[in-house]
């Protein structure tokens, strides 16, 4: 048995095509992919805080186009006289008024100086009332230490007559020591009169403790000066009595 191979002419224009197609489909991808992965495009952007003077350029003038004919020498001149004058006349516009404003002058009244003559014989007057009031106080200082000491003189004195008129009324009793010692703190009315006669410290003898005591009650009324304003130095007497005296 044998077998034959038959060749259909269509066969090699569709494989030629699929072919083709497989080819664009491949190359669709490729270049697809390559497009997507392409790295993207950074931009820089630099912040200022403020522009650079040097930097700034200035706006170009304009440039005046050359006229094709030269212009007359009349009309350039009155042209330029015209240009000035409305410069001159605008800056004349803008230009601020400016004032002075007005001083208003001060009158100031001369201040009358005293003369030096017053100034010194009121510095004296001062001085001199500060020495009368020193000379015062120093007065009054010395009279009233002449009157206490007159006024303890007075006191000291009738102390000493009101002891002697106690001691004189004194029992002395035998074998007292004549060392011996006896305080008493007595106590007067006015007038003179004895409210209490109190022991502040023993001589050691009863019994010449007890004699002074009877004297002291006995003497009543006792010494007092005349003027009545001096009994607060006499209403309490500290006495001392020693049986040498």
């Amino acid at each position: 048995m044998s077998a034959t191979v038959s060749y259909e002419p269509y066969q090699l224009p569709a494989g030629l095509l699929a072919l083709a197609v497989h080819c664009a489909f491949f190359a669709l991808l490729y270049f697809g992919f390559t497009w997507q992965v392409q790295p993207a495009r950074t931009m820089s952007v630099e912040l200022w805080k403020s522009l650079p003077e040097d930097e700034i350029a200035s706006p170009a003038a304009p440039r005046i186009a050359e006229a094709a004919q030269p212009a007359q020498p009349e009309k350039l001149v009155k042209a330029d006289i015209a240009l000035t004058e409305k410069k001159d006349n605008k800056k004349i516009e803008t230009q601020p008024v400016v004032t002075k404003p007005e001083i208003k002058k001060v009158e100031t009244q001369p201040v009358q100086q005293k003369p030096v003559e017053a100034d010194q014989r009121e510095a004296i007057a001062a001085q001199q009332a500060v020495q009368a009031a020193r000379e015062k106080a120093d007065q009054i200082a010395r009279d009233k230490a002449a009157q206490d000491a007159a006024m303890d003189a007075i006191v000291n004195e009738y102390k000493a007559k009101i002891i002697t008129k106690i001691r004189r009324n004194i029992v002395k009793p035998p074998d007292v020591p004549d060392n011996a010692r006896a305080e008493f703190r007595v106590t007067l009315l006015p007038g003179g009169t004895v409210l209490s006669a109190e022991l502040k410290k023993s001589s050691g003898n009863v019994a010449y403790d007890n004699a002074v005591e009877r004297a002291i009650l006995k003497s009543q009324p006792l010494p007092l000066p005349a003027d009545v304003s001096m009994f607060n130095r006499f209403r309490v007497l500290l006495l001392v009595f020693r049986p040498a005296e």
